[in-house]
């Protein structure tokens, strides 16, 4: 009987993992298509971001209900309720994810109509690419439980946040020098801010992991330089 119940676990487990990497496959799928439709001002392309989100949410709630009915079925314990506790914790990371991006395309359409910014778009596509392939890493990690691969998409987060910097000043310096800069980089500030968060929740993902497979959170405090409230003069504590 313990046999039967141990094996009815391992392939309930198995389908909610199948669950999760089809759900970063398709965060990752929006991250880059609405970075795309952002740069190339497509419309068209940014409403199918933002129709599809629609099954990213609709992931995570199916996500849910077999983490609950996994819980009260099969009363897990020890790495065996961690694995499905993390389940729940990185489907809700996604779903964020996923909801930056569709507010990237939200703003590709009001950009539309705004004189371009010369660089702005490219310079945050390149910066969602990189989030992009982050969180293809986090995921593999999840599927291996590769430890060494997590830290590593923490340790990468600096980058994310030294990009979102110097794309910071960058639209600041192109607001001081033309006003009529101020209200397209205000949005495109807002899209790189939005990226930079993306980036938190890969790395929450990889902490997730970290705890999976140890049962330990990481020890060592994770760096962030986002030096945006420094460079204009806001008090941090």
């Amino acid at each position: 009987m313990s046999q039967h119940i141990t094996s009815a676990y391992d392939r309930d487990l198995e389908s909610v993992e199948v669950l999760i990497t089809r759900m970063g496959g398709l965060v990752e799928q929006a991250i880059l298509n609405a970075a795309s439709a952002l740069e190339a001002q497509d419309e068209e392309a940014a409403q199918e971001v933002r129709n599809a989100d629609r099954a990213i949410d609709a992931l995570e709630d199916h996500l849910n209900e077999e983490a609950a009915r996994i819980i009260a079925l099969r009363a897990p314990m020890g790495v065996d309720l961690r694995a499905i506790l993390g389940v729940i914790k990185i489907s809700g990371n996604l779903e964020r994810i996923g909801d930056y991006a569709k507010n990237m395309a939200k703003r590709t359409s009001v950009l539309a109509g705004m004189p371009p910014v010369e660089g702005g778009t490219a310079a945050l596509r390149r910066m969602a690419r990189e989030v992009g392939l982050q969180l293809k890493d986090a995921l593999d990690a999840y599927v291996r439980r590769d430890v060494e691969l997590a830290r590593e998409v923490l340790r990468r987060d600096e980058d994310i946040d030294q990009m979102y910097n110097a794309i910071f000043r960058e639209f600041l310096t192109f607001m001081l020098e033309d006003p009529r800069n101020i209200t397209p980089c205000m949005h495109l500030h807002f899209i790189a801010k939005n990226t930079e968060r993306m980036g938190d929740h890969v790395t929450a993902i990889a902490e997730q992991v970290i705890y999976m497979a140890t049962g330990a959170h990481p020890d060592e405090e994770r760096p962030k330089n986002d030096r945006t409230s420094v460079d204009l003069g806001v008090p941090t504590a």
